[in-house]
């Protein structure tokens, strides 16, 4: 921003307040977790509930505000008693009766009114969702399962939820472990996950993009390193990528990735993670089939790097202390080959 020679203090402040709060506002805008915005049918309608109970909170609080320093001034300006200047008894309870019974009850009326409004939009979606996605919490990661009624149709991938643009999708939500709860807020309400229990709620994405969520129940050590992200597509490509998801991993030609397959299959790797159309069948961790294809690892922790890949092979506790996985040692030409043969998990 360039300030002009011969701007008053005045200007220069104002100057300052427009830049600071139009900074603000964008920033919220594009905060992540922000529920303000909503950019599905069910997020749109709680944010526009946050948005009247802010908005008449901010004036209950003015007028409010207003009265009390009007009265503070008048009652110092003059000694004299309230009839003397025109207020009648009658006059003072008409106020009482309008501001301290009918508009508090007329406020509270229609936010109920839209409260009501958005728990029957965020009940069910419009119409039938295209897809059901199992989500299973995990200390501390999520489990994605596309549940087809054939079950060598279903898809398995760990943090990431693809969806079609504008059309709904249902979630079944449970958990392995402990509570939390599942919160893309852009996109739809909280949702508590919860060990022997299904809860089912649904999103639906109106723009293509990607959108970041949140466990919002404490959980332990690495609560605020759990993210899902939601990836919204149009139609097509939402398509493609649940024929690729299907897929069985490819063999690795490369002489490298080949030699990675052996170590992934005779080290701990093969224990805890699967790879479909290999020897590996693990069940603790995140399956990996198609691990290079993810935006993240760690569930939302890292950029899926090669380079934070190997920090993470190598020390998994120094990046996110405390999850399940252990520390891997192997040798160099061993670990190049690792990363190779996982670079082609696509």
């Amino acid at each position: 921003m360039t300030i002009a020679q011969g701007t008053s203090t005045k200007q220069l402040r104002r100057l300052v307040l427009a830049s600071v709060t139009g900074g603000f506002c964008t920033a919220c805008a594009d905060a992540p977790l922000n529920y303000m915005y909503g950019h599905g049918p069910a997020a749109s309608s709680i944010a526009r509930l946050g948005w009247w109970l802010v908005i008449v909170s901010a004036v209950v609080i003015a007028i409010v505000t207003i009265l009390v320093v009007a009265a503070a001034l008048r009652r110092a300006a003059t000694r004299e008693p309230m009839a003397r200047e025109g207020m009648g008894a009658h006059g003072g309870l008409s106020w009482i009766y309008i501001g301290g019974l009918l508009l508090p009850a007329l406020i509270l009326i229609l936010s109920f009114a839209l409260t009501l409004g958005s728990l029957h939009a965020t009940m069910r979606p419009p119409r039938d969702p295209v897809a059901t996605v199992q989500i299973i919490g995990h200390r501390w990661w999520w489990e994605v399962r596309y549940v087809d009624r054939d079950p060598t149709k279903t898809i398995v991938t760990a943090n990431e939820i693809h969806v079609p643009v504008g059309q709904p999708v249902r979630l079944e939500l449970t958990s392995a472990d402990v509570i939390h709860s599942f919160w893309v807020p852009q996109l739809a309400g909280k949702t508590d996950v919860i060990p022997g229990l299904t809860n089912v709620a649904w999103l639906q994405a109106d723009r293509a993009g990607v959108f970041r969520g949140a466990c919002t129940e404490y959980c332990g050590l690495q609560h605020a390193n759990m993210s899902p992200i939601v990836i919204a597509e149009p139609v097509m490509a939402f398509q493609t990528w649940v024929a690729s998801q299907r897929a069985d991993a490819a063999t690795p030609t490369d002489p490298d990735a080949a030699a990675g397959q052996l170590v992934f299959q005779r080290s701990t790797c093969a224990t805890c993670h699967t790879i479909r159309g290999s020897e590996t069948l693990g069940r603790v961790g995140p399956d990996l089939t198609h691990l290079a294809s993810r935006l993240t690892l760690a569930a939302g922790t890292l950029e899926n790097t090669r380079g934070n890949l190997a920090g993470w092979i190598a020390n998994t506790q120094a990046l996110k202390p405390g999850n399940d996985m252990p520390v891997m040692t192997l040798a160099p030409n061993d670990f190049q080959a690792l990363l190779a043969y996982l670079e082609t998990l696509k």
